[in-house]
């Protein structure tokens, strides 16, 4: 079963940037798409941004833009450069990704935007 970690959370100032970044392991099955997830207190956990095997990416429209997303297949990880953050970016975020088998999740770094 493929194992993520995230690291690369803190606290930052709003128009500031973070840089997350998430390393997969146990993948000798292969990884589809890679991702972000993010939930922010009494919300419910929502799309932030993935990437294909082929690159091909998505945002949601809060971050486009602001966010941009990366992934390293030889690394097995993937990346989300976060620039002018605003306090509303704050949330635990998650990393994913899935194959055939199933999908995985990280088990959450958190973000905190302080204005």
């Amino acid at each position: 079963q493929v194992q993520l970690v995230e690291s690369g959370g803190g606290l930052v100032q709003a128009g500031g940037s973070l840089r997350l970044s998430c390393t997969a392991s146990r993948t000798t099955r292969g990884i589809d798409n890679m991702g972000w997830y993010r939930q922010a207190p009494g919300k419910q956990r929502e799309l932030v941004t993935t990437i294909s095997r082929l690159r091909s990416t998505n945002y949601a429209d809060s971050v486009k833009g602001r966010f941009t997303i990366s992934r390293d297949s030889a690394k097995n990880a993937v990346y989300l450069q976060m620039t002018s953050l605003k306090p509303e970016d704050t949330a635990v975020y998650y990393c994913y990704a899935d194959n055939y088998w199933g999908n995985y999740w990280g088990q959450g770094t958190q973000v905190t935007v302080s204005s």
